[in-house]
């Protein structure tokens, strides 16, 4: 029996067989990856930078800089200033860069880190941002083994006894309008606080005047953080981080509640130091940029 003819290989298999997609994702682009530094080193950069410095901090020579940097001109991603001959970032990588912020969900990425930091903490977490009556809590993660607190998704946070309302009202209402719409929220839950029936003792934790409201939201700005111990509700102390967007404008908080018998409530705790982390790397994530 005549053995089985086999056919050549085509000159298209032979072309797919050389493909460099043909290799395991993994492989990737060495190429692309180097270049990418130079790219990365001017996004970090305050302004446009000099061949040599912009090397130097993407770690490579000036020439092997140059050779990249003459195919990302023809790219639009780099563009050369002919008179300082300083290199910044060009239209291409502007235009990137909007279309990936127009497509950013804040509350979906803070979502995704809550486990995370759920297990880091050890305590609940809350996502809140700004609703048509003051800060509301739009997401909740109660951790384990820990006490519950009584608060509801769409419950609105008072400005001056809660992590949160203390976090929005220092963040958001230094200036403009937020300011102009915190300012009497903040007078009307004083007048309500001076109600408010006590034993002839201070409330904890709880501002009673101007003044006090005026101190307690420069503490917070100081600090990065929201807090609260006893004052929200009894027993419980809590913190919150705001979380910036590229406009530099407060997108939501992270907050952290817990007992006060477990819940360390110093201002370097545990607790404390991861929120601040993982409100930066968001609010880095969101395309916020830290001033000096």
């Amino acid at each position: 029996m005549p053995a089985a003819k086999t056919s050549a290989p085509s000159p298209n298999d032979r072309r797919e067989a050389a493909e460099p997609d043909a290799e395991p994702l993994r492989a990737g682009i060495q190429s692309v990856e180097v270049g990418f530094e130079l790219l990365n080193a001017l996004s970090r950069a305050s302004g446009a930078l000099m061949l040599r410095d912009l090397a130097a901090a993407a770690g490579m020579s000036a020439a092997k800089a140059h050779r990249y940097l003459v195919s990302f001109q023809r790219m639009g991603l780099v563009m050369q200033d002919p008179v300082s001959t300083r290199y910044d970032l060009g239209p291409a990588a502007l235009r990137l860069g909007l279309a990936s912020l127009s497509r950013l969900d804040a509350v979906k990425l803070a979502r995704d880190r809550i486990p995370a930091l759920l297990q880091e903490t050890g305590h609940t977490l809350a996502i809140a941002v700004w609703g048509n009556q003051g800060p509301t809590m739009v997401h909740w993660a109660e951790a384990p083994q820990t006490v519950p607190v009584t608060l509801r998704l769409g419950d609105v946070m008072p400005l001056l006894t809660s992590a949160t309302g203390r976090c929005f009202a220092a963040f958001m209402g230094q200036d403009g309008p937020d300011a102009q719409r915190i300012g009497p929220m903040i007078r009307e839950e004083l007048a309500r606080v001076k109600k408010l029936p006590h034993s002839g003792a201070p409330l904890v934790d709880v501002p009673q005047s101007p003044q006090d409201v005026q101190k307690l939201l420069e503490e917070t700005r100081a600090q990065g953080l929201g807090r609260v111990v006893h004052s929200l509700l009894p027993g419980v102390g809590g913190f919150c981080a705001p979380v910036f967007d590229a406009q530099g404008r407060l997108a939501l908080g992270l907050v952290v509640l817990g007992s006060v018998a477990t819940l360390d409530t110093g201002w370097h705790s545990t607790a404390a130091t991861a929120l601040r982390l993982a409100a930066a790397r968001l609010s880095a994530d969101l395309g916020h940029r830290e001033t000096a």
